[in-house]
């Protein structure tokens, strides 16, 4: 009778609020999807892509189309991961928030049709080097601002800073020229991606 009357009683202000923090971090946790499949695919595909740049760009090791096709049968291999993972999460979701995540992910094939536009219209007028340069340079725009946006709207701090060190790298990159943008975005956006994809993976299974 007594463990019933302790299970009625009101909570305590500081026991709701451990149960209301308890809520938000296991609705994040559930939302926020698997991190292992959302940011380490494209870290490693970032470290390996550009990395076969880097190495056509600095060394010739690589050709040009050899490193291409690494860098985008690796996005398609990411793309795939993301949208499945996505998806999962998606299932979950009604209401406003879906809606949101709705018009927040189409907003990605529209900055992607504007790369795409502007770089095949002035890619012809560089030379091939400053021509990866563009498509490189304006293609993680996109994916930065996109990044630091979606961390605003869902408040996600990881997920904005990680969109404001891509920006950093990307900008860095742009003025430093095609070999060191390749390296800053393999070894800097790649490796950075990679390892907190792995290290938000952990704490989710240690906090749940």
């Amino acid at each position: 009778m007594d463990r019933l009357d302790d299970d009625d009683r009101p909570l305590s202000p500081e026991e709701m609020l451990r149960l209301i923090e308890e809520q938000q971090a296991t609705t994040t946790r559930r939302l926020g999807g698997d991190p292992l499949l959302t940011h380490t695919p494209w870290g490693i595909t970032w470290f390996a892509g550009f990395g076969a740049l880097f190495l056509n760009y600095a060394y010739g090791l690589l050709s040009r189309s050899t490193a291409l096709a690494v860098l985008f049968a690796l996005m398609i291999l990411s793309m795939a991961t993301t949208l499945f993972a996505q998806r999962t999460v998606s299932g979950q979701v009604r209401g406003e928030a879906a809606d949101r995540g709705m018009m927040y992910g189409i907003s990605w094939s529209f900055g992607f049709a504007c790369v795409v536009a502007i770089c095949v219209r002035l890619s012809l007028l560089l030379p091939s080097e400053e021509s990866g340069l563009l498509w490189a340079v304006t293609s993680m725009t996109v994916v930065a601002v996109l990044y630091a946006v979606g961390g605003a709207l869902w408040r996600v701090r990881t997920m904005f800073f990680l969109g404001a060190w891509l920006a950093a790298l990307n900008v860095a990159g742009a003025i430093a020229g095609p070999t060191v943008h390749a390296l800053l975005m393999s070894v800097g956006a790649g490796g950075v991606f990679t390892v907190v994809g792995v290290v938000q993976r952990a704490r989710q299974r240690g906090g749940a």
